[in-house]
């Protein structure tokens, strides 16, 4: 599998040095904690906001950081929990009177990374809340997880935990908006193909050209079954159907539709998607108040997306429509 790759241990490295270099005066790189933070934060009057996870992901986290999102991301390499003298040493740094708010995604490395990493800076007097975030209907338990996977539905809860955190909230409320956010937030993907980590150099595990993962996360980790390929509007359908009805979402409801491409989607396909399943909630009564089409959450070079719905109310929506600036103008 061809690559744009030097040495694949650096690979990591190598990116986060690009992010921070294409973004002067914005970002800094810490190289040794894979640390990359607003040049301002930490800043006396906001809550520091902090998510970690794997790299193989981008633009989630490194490039959520900014004005309005994460004050700071502490990727480990691709696919593997940040160790957790990086969410020690982060959480130091990050430090403010007001707290250092961990979001989480649901894998059991990253929970026991940032559970060991706030523990040890909590000792260092460093007030620190973590914040799971597990969007995924796929399933209820996975090889990486206990309990449900957090995959692109942390989108929303950054960005309104981050909205919140730059407009003062101090740190309980924001525990408050996070959880609520999780919990209206739905999610569930479809693989194509796998995907091929630069250190391995070969795809995870092998479909059939007529095959896909329905229910994949974003680590290629298997998901509620391999299918037989469908055309499109039959594909969102299904989604569809694994999201509305774990809610449940309702007529009335007015909602946030996101589909996000997992790597090796063309922008295209993504917006091909989004015009079923925007139709398709219309007919159920359900209104789409607002969009987002693009790669938010991915699995490196895979092909496939995914769809998340999150119950929008007034205190979503502002928080949603609320100044932002990061990395990646997808935000």
């Amino acid at each position: 599998m061809k690559k744009f790759v030097n040495d694949p241990k650096n690979y990591v490295a190598e990116m986060l040095e690009g992010v921070a270099l294409a973004n002067p005066g914005k970002l800094r790189y810490v190289p040794a904690y894979n640390l990359i933070m607003r040049t301002d934060a930490p800043r006396d009057d906001k809550v520091s906001i902090v998510q970690g996870s794997g790299s193989g992901h981008e633009p989630a986290h490194v490039m959520a950081v900014g004005r309005g999102m994460l004050d700071a991301a502490c990727p480990g390499d691709v696919f593997a929990a940040p160790p957790m003298d990086y969410v020690y040493e982060t959480a130091k740094l990050l430090n403010s009177p007001k707290g250092v708010l961990l979001l989480v995604n649901n894998y059991t490395g990253d929970r026991m990374a940032f559970d060991m990493g706030k523990e040890m800076a909590e000792a260092d007097g460093v007030r620190a809340e973590i914040l799971t975030i597990d969007d995924d209907v796929a399933v209820q338990d996975s090889t990486y997880t206990v309990g449900r996977r957090g995959v692109a539905g942390n989108f929303f809860v950054i960005k309104s935990v981050g909205a919140a955190s730059e407009q003062g909230a101090e740190m309980d409320e924001l525990l408050r908006i996070g959880r609520k956010v999780n919990d209206v937030t739905r999610t569930i993907g479809v693989a194509l193909t796998a995907c091929t980590p630069p250190a391995k150099g070969s795809p995870l595990f092998e479909l059939g050209a007529d095959e896909i993962e329905f229910g994949v996360g974003i680590h290629g980790e298997p998901g509620r079954e391999r299918r037989k390929i469908k055309d499109a509007d039959a594909i969102v359908d299904d989604m569809l159907q694994a999201v509305t009805s774990d809610l449940p979402y309702r007529a009335g409801d007015q909602v946030a539709l996101m589909i996000n491409g997992l790597g090796g989607t063309p922008i295209s396909e993504l917006y091909l998607l989004y015009r079923h399943a925007h139709r398709q909630l219309a007919a159920r009564d359900i209104t789409v108040a607002r969009s987002y089409v693009n790669e938010y959450c991915t699995s490196l070079d895979m092909a496939g997306a995914s769809l998340t719905l999150v119950r929008l109310d007034d205190e979503i929506t502002g928080l949603l429509e609320a100044p932002a600036e990061a990395a990646v103008r997808v935000f």
